[in-house]
């Protein structure tokens, strides 16, 4: 029988940091190779990317070609799109801008089966196999990853609270967008927000919850890693494609 086994989930739990890349390129051929080159997941960016279902679906079954964990953030904390990504196939979630303990229990109702939540009835998709899995709606939920973003002074008052949520597996911080909520618009390095970084950690890690982070490339992932989250980006699939390519071109054009 097919499996559905979660392995981010699984892998979450251990002691071995994660590092990914987040995916703006919205290629199948990208998220192909990338899958291929050792990263422990790959975030497909559903938020400020052009990534619709479709796809999705696409860098999906890319991914599945190499040894990464595939993980999907959600546009928004809404059931209609977690249904839709569920059916494709999705078991891991980064939902953003969760500023209570309310958003928290939403998303997660939104991923589980009545009675625990309302997630539709599929009797034949990719999450299942294609009807392969014939015990897929007994075993589904326990294999949702539900990992959700803190990125406001809203989230980061209430980081045990929401950490706490059943069904919430980890929380993930994003340094801009706490920056820009903070007051330092494009300064997430500003000690204010460091400091709130660290206690947004603290509090995860005081209810045993792990935090992740998106780093500003390996160094300052290293360092977060070495300071307690359990998993970090070391940046993005666009934003790296472009500066090797500038870096190539002015080495070209240079002189002597």
């Amino acid at each position: 029988m097919p499996s559905i086994a979660n392995t981010f989930k699984r892998r979450l739990k251990g002691a071995d940091p994660l590092i990914g890349l987040w995916m703006q390129l919205v290629s199948n051929s990208a998220a192909e190779s990338l899958a291929y080159s050792g990263f422990d997941w790959l975030l497909i960016d559903g938020e400020h990317a052009p990534n619709e279902v479709q796809d999705v679906l696409g860098q999906l079954q890319a991914i599945a070609a190499g040894d990464s964990s595939p993980i999907v953030r959600i546009a928004w904390n809404d059931a209609v799109l977690f249904k839709r990504l569920l059916d494709i196939g999705v078991q891991t979630f980064l939902v953003p801008q969760v500023n209570s303990v309310e958003e928290a229990k939403k998303a997660v109702r939104a991923v589980r089966y009545p009675p625990n939540g309302v997630r539709g009835m599929a009797g034949c998709s990719r999450a299942n196999r294609f009807a392969h899995v014939p015990d897929y709606y007994k075993v589904a939920d326990a294999e949702i990853c539900m990992i959700v973003q803190i990125e406001t002074r809203a989230a980061a008052a209430q980081v045990r609270e929401i950490a706490s949520v059943e069904g919430i597996d980890a929380v993930f911080i994003g340094p801009a967008d706490l920056a820009a909520d903070m007051g330092h618009l494009g300064d997430p390095g500003h000690p204010e927000i460091q400091a709130a970084i660290a206690g947004i950690l603290a509090a995860a890690q005081s209810v045993g919850k792990p935090a992740g982070i998106f780093a500003f490339g390996p160094d300052d992932a290293r360092k977060r890693l070495a300071s307690g989250f359990r998993f970090a980006s070391v940046g993005a699939d666009l934003s790296t494609m472009i500066k090797a390519c500038e870096s190539m071109l002015a080495v070209a054009r240079a002189k002597g």
